[in-house]
């Protein structure tokens, strides 16, 4: 049952943050390939890669390094089109690499994830263990993310007078049912999330701050313009921490191990992304 609720929670949230998604979102990829193109690099190619070296590096529980993984093989968040308005990025281009990453999702997410999964030994035989089902995480996709996404955009386009009513209500009653959720959890397994915050807050800070790095360099490999570097980094370093606590869920138990990394994600790229917007805002 409060795997069900959580499901519901965040695809009722994915719905109201889809509520914005237009077909000139879509559009914005034909005219500008490059630079939607280097988010999507960094989001889906880079992240992922970097994420496997760093567990095969590191000596870490089976289940961190695959929450690590996961993480590192979702899409971007609803709010990094937020960060990067804050911060004078360029939203356009920030709302284009969000819609197209959640349509590859599909396909990616549970792709890359297996592929880190099975290319790190510890990971392969934990996963092993559990019996971890490939397609059972895009059934949990297609819930979470495609189903409520297209209902949403159906609903923008037949109901625009509904759908401008409802998106904030919905989205502020998905956030806080997922905060309670999530304090819910730890409450219920306070004395071990602390063992885990200690040892999993310095591994979250250290591969937030890899994803934004990595954005940072690819765009500006590129020669994209500050504007543009500004969204690519931020889509690179904020991950659907919300989608992983929902796969979390269905797939693994709500593992704590798990909960605590993709939980601290969530929690840390708002304060990463929160100090860069500031910083960019204040710079010339």
């Amino acid at each position: 049952m409060q795997q069900a609720i959580l499901m519901a929670v965040l695809a009722t949230m994915v719905y109201a943050v889809s509520l914005d998604l237009r077909p000139a979102d879509f559009r914005y990829v034909a005219r500008h390939p490059l630079a939607v193109g280097i988010g999507l690099l960094a989001q889906f190619a880079l992240l992922p890669g970097a994420t496997l070296l760093v567990t095969l590096a590191l000596d870490l529980p089976p289940a961190t390094e695959a929450a690590m993984m996961l993480v590192a093989a979702c899409p971007g968040g609803a709010l990094s089109n937020v960060i990067t308005s804050v911060g004078r990025g360029n939203l356009a281009l920030s709302l284009s690499i969000s819609a197209v990453s959640n349509v590859l999702a599909l396909v990616l997410t549970p792709l890359n994830f297996t592929l880190m999964v099975a290319a790190n030994p510890e990971t392969a035989a934990w996963a092993r263990s559990i019996a971890v089902d490939p397609l059972e995480l895009v059934a949990s996709l297609v819930l979470l993310l495609a189903l409520p996404m297209s209902a949403a955009m159906l609903t923008s386009r037949h109901a625009p007078q509904v759908a401008a009513r409802i998106r904030r209500p919905l989205g502020r009653f998905a956030a806080i049912a997922l905060g309670v959720f999530i304090v819910g959890a730890v409450a219920a397994q306070w004395k071990l999330f602390l063992v885990e915050l200690g040892r999993t807050l310095p591994i979250v800070i250290g591969h937030n701050a890899l994803g934004l790095g990595l954005g940072y360099a690819a765009s500006r490999a590129a020669g994209l313009a500050v504007a543009d570097r500004r969204a690519v980094v931020i889509e690179s370093g904020m991950q659907n921490s919300g989608l992983a606590l929902g796969i979390i869920a269905a797939q693994f138990g709500s593992d704590l191990a798990m909960v605590a990394v993709a939980g601290l994600w969530g929690i840390w790229h708002i304060v990463s992304g929160g100090i860069l917007a500031v910083l960019w805002r204040r710079s010339k």
